[in-house]
């Protein structure tokens, strides 16, 4: 067993010795090591860049490394022990790391050490380095007086505190729900894999026999926008639907956090002179500051909002027709059903006829042929092996923390040199958090001083489409998507040749991490690409170009919509945290109807409100920040146009890409590195264009 498993940097994990018991021991440790590392950067007297902020960059990463595997492992493999653990153990890390920006004697040093002769002789890199360095102390409170930082400091374990509770209630309240039901007419409708999967989710669990088949459908995204969108039984829609809106509330309510958290956020960017929340996190990224972003948000939502009502008035119109009964105003479980009718009245599209075409094993390796091709690198899969205790890992294999994970390398092509390593985790459990994301275990570092490349190690996990009886996991449209949007994240990891770790791969403003992920979404949307590894799972037939055609024909229809909601949530995470006291003592479901009467349709009765589970800004980072997937989005669709005009597939086009985007990390504002792609600033028309708006 190696003695520090948690933390080592390592070309895979030893998943299996990082146990609840391991972490208890090794975290401790590696705060107490970080610990003496500050302090002896604090009793520096003649500062070099090696004896400060170098060695400030090294001195938490082992204790950052074991405290992101731990939550990891609590993300994807969920137990009482794992999050007893998470919790025992949030309170000292959170101390620690608040510690650090509250230091005095080190931010003197720091700064000393910033107005050195020999700061000038470093690389722009370093130098960069520094002045993020300095704004990171400023903004974690460095320049507080000492009531003040120990005030700061409650705060930050608090605010910590409550996320993790946020979290942990809204996937109680998921698990908690289930239905099941013996009765085979409720499922008319539903595609044959949804039915074969709720059969199959019900014998897990002990219920129904082969005689006498049950089926369980529960709020997992694999089962409830199925049961939304093509149950023809309006009573299990309305079931599901309904049980949608029990995330967050009674037992597990999470209202009274909501509350708190957005008082705290408040005082917290109080304490360091910001009268917005949404000021103090937008800025240093593109936005500049909560009202800039919030105006981003608003001018969208004028310029979207007449397609949007055109579209809605629509959807009711063919929902009244087709049922043949008056509907001035529609059900909420209807909306999704009628809008895949619609969609296949008009375009003849049916997505599940797509499904068959989209076997994961083959998006995989034509996602990755695609983006071989573009950027010079190439992929290997290596075996893999969860080892159950007592067991060794078999030679040439690769330790994972479920049977399902895969695990790949990544090499260039011209050099020859390992890139990166990654897992892939795809699949629903209820030990796993809901979403897709990607996560960096390893930062790694280009040659440099004689030394070798250090290569990254990343992740990619999802709650998609699982493999069915004899069948693999095929996925819908959607969900090709997904794993193209994630491998974006991922490639923006791997490419990254930034010599400083903090300032590598995905550690960039805020509003242009996506830029990279979901410029990759473009893809699934061309033939070109499509024709690469859209095949039969079972005959390897390509995907016919009739049921391209109709793809590509229904792609913006509901974009409108689709629009509308992403800015739902942008508002409303904006309009938190920009005018707070406003809303910070108000009813959750009145300002949820307030904030967003002019962004919905009326409906016969609306849900609780989807601040009770939104996880990204509660517990996933993105408070005063969810506006950065449009933000974003605009930079993408005006990016995606240079490959559009120069060839998909154009490896020189790809190259820049690297090179100007994928590369960089955040060695260099964001905003210049976009004009270095594109030769311009981002044209902001480019986006609604794309989506039929303008």
């Amino acid at each position: 067993m190696s003695e520090y498993p948690f933390s080592e940097d390592v070309p895979a994990i030893a998943w299996s010795q990082l146990t609840p018991e391991r972490a208890r021991v090794e975290i401790p440790q590696a705060i107490e090591r970080a610990k003496a590392a500050v302090a002896a950067i604090c009793a520096v007297t003649e500062p070099t860049y090696d004896n400060t902020f170098a060695a400030l960059e090294s001195s938490g990463r082992a204790l950052a490394a074991g405290w992101q595997r731990l939550n990891h492992l609590r993300s994807v493999m969920d137990s009482p022990e794992l999050r007893a653990a998470v919790n025992e153990l949030l309170p000292a890390v959170v101390s620690y790391s608040s510690s650090v920006g509250l230091n005095p004697e080190l931010y003197a040093v720091l700064r000393r050490a910033s107005q050195q002769p020999w700061v000038a002789q470093l690389s722009p890199v370093q130098q960069r380095f520094i002045r993020e360095t300095l704004e990171d102390f400023r903004e974690s409170g460095a320049e507080l007086a000492p009531e003040a930082k120990q005030r700061y400091a409650e705060l930050a374990t608090e605010l910590a505190q409550l996320g993790r509770r946020f979290g942990e209630n809204v996937q109680d309240s998921t698990n908690a729900w289930e239905y099941v039901t013996a009765d085979a007419s409720e499922l008319a409708g539903l595609p044959e894999s949804v039915r074969e999967q709720a059969l199959q989710d019900a014998r897990a669990k002990g219920y129904g026999s082969e005689s006498a088949p049950q089926w369980r459908f529960t709020l997992q995204f694999t089962s409830v926008q199925p049961v939304l969108t093509y149950a023809d039984n309006e009573a299990l829609r309305e079931r599901v639907w309904r049980a949608v809106g029990t995330k967050g509330t009674g037992k597990y309510d999470n209202a009274p956090l909501i509350h708190r958290l957005l008082k705290l956020r408040r005082e917290q960017a109080a304490l360091l002179g910001y009268e917005r929340y949404s000021d103090y996190v937008t800025r240093r990224r593109m936005a500049g500051s909560g009202l800039h972003a919030l105006a981003f948000i608003d001018d969208l939502h004028e310029r979207v909002k007449p397609a949007f009502l055109a579209e809605q008035e629509e959807l009711r119109r063919f929902a009244e027709q087709q049922s043949g009964r008056p509907m001035p105003v529609m059900k909420p479980w209807d909306i999704a059903y009628w809008t895949e009718k619609r969609r296949r009245a008009l375009y003849d599209v049916d997505s599940e006829a797509l499904r068959p075409y989209f076997p994961m094993s083959a998006v995989m390796e034509g996602m990755f042929s695609i983006f071989a091709e573009l950027y010079g690198i190439r992929f290997t899969e290596r075996p893999t092996t969860c080892l159950q205790p007592g067991e060794t890992l078999p030679e040439g294999a690769v330790e994972v923390w479920h049977p399902e994970v895969r695990f790949y390398e990544i090499h260039d092509v011209a050099s020859g040199e390992h890139l990166c390593s990654f897992y892939t985790d795809w699949h629903p459990r209820e030990s796993k958090r809901a979403g897709a994301w990607m996560d960096a275990l390893v930062t790694g570092l280009p040659p440099m001083a004689g030394q070798p490349r250090v290569p990254h190690l990343a992740l990619m996990c999802g709650n998609l489409s699982r493999p069915v009886g004899d069948r693999p996991a095929l996925l819908t449209h959607e969900e090709v998507e997904t794993v193209f949007h994630e491998f974006g994240h991922l490639l923006h990891q791997a490419l990254s040749d930034v010599p400083v770790r903090s300032l590598a791969g995905t550690n960039v403003a805020w509003d242009f991490v996506e830029l990279p992920s979901q410029i990759n979404e473009n893809w699934t949307w061309e033939c070109e690409a499509l024709h690469r590894f859209a095949r039969h799972w079972q005959s390897g037939e390509p995907i016919p170009d009739a049921l391209l055609d109709k793809l590509l024909a229904a792609r913006n229809d509901g974009a409108a919509s689709f629009f509308m909601r992403q800015l739902c949530f942008g508002k409303l995470d904006l309009e938190l945290h920009t005018h707070t006291e406003r809303w910070e003592d108000a009813d959750i479901e009145q300002l949820d109807r307030e904030l967003l009467a002019d962004y919905r349709v009326p409906t016969t009765e609306q849900n609780s409100s989807m601040l009770r589970a939104f996880l990204h800004i509660f517990d996933g980072g993105y408070a005063a920040g969810y506006y950065s997937y449009k933000w974003a989005e605009m930079l993408e669709a005006d990016a995606f146009s240079r490959f559009k005009s120069e060839g998909i597939f154009n490896p020189e086009t790809g190259r820049d890409f690297r090179r100007c985007i994928l590369s960089q990390g955040n060695s260099r504002p964001a905003a210049e590195l976009f004009r270095d792609f594109m030769q311009r600033d981002p044209d902001p028309t480019a986006l609604l264009r794309r989506c039929g708006i303008l």
